[in-house]
């Protein structure tokens, strides 16, 4: 080793030092997925947050706790799925847990788990609402949105409502899966290249 300007060590120009400087590829792959991953776990859990303040006024009721600025809001009452896609905020402590770890089973929970917790409910609320999604698209521009057979809360059909957070949820979803998938390819590439060494 040389100090900057000092005497150089025999034997070197000091250009040896690229093949010491490369780190290996499934390691780069794996840094950067780790962290595009804990990204997505962040916006998941603020979706998880805006998906509590909507249930709110149900848990509230179950408890029997009354708060009149809540009750004002009329809110709607939550079906199933509602609560079931909440447990998907689980799998986010199995997915940082196994990123922590290199854990490649427990990234295919993660990924399983938010695959049946996430994503199917968001795909049954799509379905659930496609009627009136069409049939508010399908509106002439005279007729009274009051009249129809579509649901509204607070002046918006509550589909609509529902396909915006289908559509960010879903994306947040996929983007984790697709990290969580790249992970476990780096961490299989790495395993396989300890074992042909």
């Amino acid at each position: 080793m040389a100090s900057r300007g000092g005497p150089m060590i025999t034997g070197t120009d000091g250009a040896d030092f690229e093949h010491r400087q490369r780190v290996a590829a499934h390691y780069q792959i794996s840094a950067l997925n780790k962290s595009r991953l804990k990204y997505c776990i962040f916006f998941h859990f603020l979706l998880f947050f805006a998906m509590l303040a909507k249930l709110s006024a149900d848990i509230l009721d179950r408890l029997d706790i009354f708060i009149l600025e809540i009750e004002e809001l009329q809110v709607p009452v939550p079906l199933w799925w509602e609560y079931f896609w909440c447990t998907s905020v689980l799998m986010s402590f199995i997915g940082l847990s196994a990123a922590k770890g290199n854990r490649i089973k427990d990234m295919k929970k993660y990924v399983i788990g938010l695959i049946v917790t996430a994503l199917l409910p968001l795909l049954y609320c799509a379905i659930y609402y496609f009627s009136d999604i069409v049939g508010y698209m399908s509106l002439d521009e005279e007729t009274d949105i009051q009249d129809t057979d579509i649901f509204v809360w607070r002046g918006k059909p509550y589909g609509l409502i529902w396909y915006a957070f289908v559509l960010v949820a879903i994306q947040v979803h996929g983007m984790s899966i697709f990290f969580a998938w790249n992970l476990i390819q780096a961490w299989r590439s790495r395993t396989t290249a300890r074992k042909l060494q």
